[in-house]
């Protein structure tokens, strides 16, 4: 089966590349896609020097619309979602994401922090199901409907999907891999409303089930 990672961005051009070179080394990734989401720095920029697809949005859509547009701008069979933030990415951890879904022995993978830092750890150990590094089988990404209304609560909506539609879903352990917090990117204050924010489309997509 055909492999491709799909990496929504939105103004990060400080860990973008790094990100994009770990998944460069994962020989059997077909093709890479970066959605910029309406980012204003050089995001879009650098994934492109570094030779991956990109597909620019005008108007940012949140994190659930462009991975709808990842989707629809690649034919592989399944489909790896990588945040753009990431610390500590490496090859393998791209290679465990996706292996039991290409080997069939799982329709979806999520990725869990360990050994990260205790903020991020500790966030996915209370609710992993906001992970958003997730292996998945195009043809299911797709019959999930209105992800481009979820915005950050697109993982929410995923992990919904596969209990009620009986999806295999397999936990994979993601060592010494962390994220930037919002607080890191923006200020203490702005990154506070931004995680505001994010807990909201969170919430209301909890609150819809």
């Amino acid at each position: 089966m055909k492999a491709a990672v799909i990496i929504p961005a939105y103004n990060e051009e400080q860990t973008i590349g790094k990100v994009i070179e770990a998944v460069k080394q994962v020989p059997f990734i077909a093709e890479t896609i970066v959605i910029s989401d309406g980012s204003t720095d050089k995001t879009a920029e650098i994934a492109r020097i570094l030779g991956v697809k990109v597909v620019t949005l005008e108007h940012n859509l949140g994190k659930g619309g462009a991975m709808m547009v990842g989707v629809n701008n690649t034919d592989a069979d399944v489909v790896l979602f990588l945040d753009a933030d990431l610390i500590g990415l490496q090859p393998m951890h791209v290679v465990d994401l996706l292996l039991p879904v290409l080997e069939g022995r799982a329709e979806m993978t999520v990725g869990i922090f360990d050994h990260g830092r205790l903020a991020t750890d500790l966030a996915q150990f209370i609710a992993p199901y906001l992970s958003g590094q997730r292996a998945v089988k195009s043809q299911l990404f797709r019959q999930i409907s209105n992800l481009e209304l979820t915005r950050y609560g697109v993982e929410v909506a995923m992990t919904r999907f596969a209990k009620t539609a009986g999806i295999s879903v397999a936990e994979v352990e993601l060592r010494d891999m962390t994220h930037v917090m919002k607080e890191e990117k923006m200020g203490v204050v702005r990154g506070f409303v931004a995680r505001l924010k994010m807990y909201w489309e969170i919430a209301r997509c909890v609150t819809r089930g």
